[in-house]
């Protein structure tokens, strides 16, 4: 048990603990409805996965993991009937990773159960301070990617 209060909690704390009650409450959201065999590691797939599909090497570097990794996240998504890898158009040799029906499906619940949070968040803080919030993680993640090659 931590003794810090909540005043001196340090960002990656606070930017954490929200993070990982979104987690738990999607895959809570995910389970009830009967979306069962996957782990935390699979929803990244889910996260960078393009409209148009995805290479396996643009998913892995956009979750900061081994190409491998990646590849077996996918092919267990792909057992399962989440997603199906068809040949890139723009280069044969290579292949995108798309959503089906169930994956489409399961974005679907992921997606209410994240508005079902915002909803909640913003009851508690208010309209104006939800706004500033989103803005304010919005400039951030501009700075941080206009920082990152540094």
């Amino acid at each position: 048990m931590s003794t810090q209060s909540n005043d001196d909690r340090l960002i990656g704390a606070l930017l954490r603990i929200p993070f990982q009650a979104t987690v738990e409450r999607v895959r809570k959201h995910l389970a009830g409805a009967g979306f069962t065999d996957l782990t935390m590691a699979h929803y990244s797939v889910f996260q960078h996965l393009r409209p148009e599909g995805s290479r396996v090497s643009e998913l892995a570097a956009q979750a900061q993991i081994t190409k491998q990794s990646m590849g077996a996240l996918v092919e267990h998504l792909e057992r399962c009937g989440y997603v199906v890898r068809r040949p890139d158009p723009s280069d044969g040799r290579a292949a995108l990773v798309q959503l089906t029906a169930r994956g489409e499906a399961l974005v679907q619940v992921a997606r209410k159960a994240v508005q079902s949070i915002e909803m909640e968040w913003e009851a508690y803080l208010g309209s104006t301070r939800m706004e500033e919030l989103r803005q304010t993680l919005r400039d951030l993640i501009t700075y941080i990617e206009m920082h990152k090659h540094r």
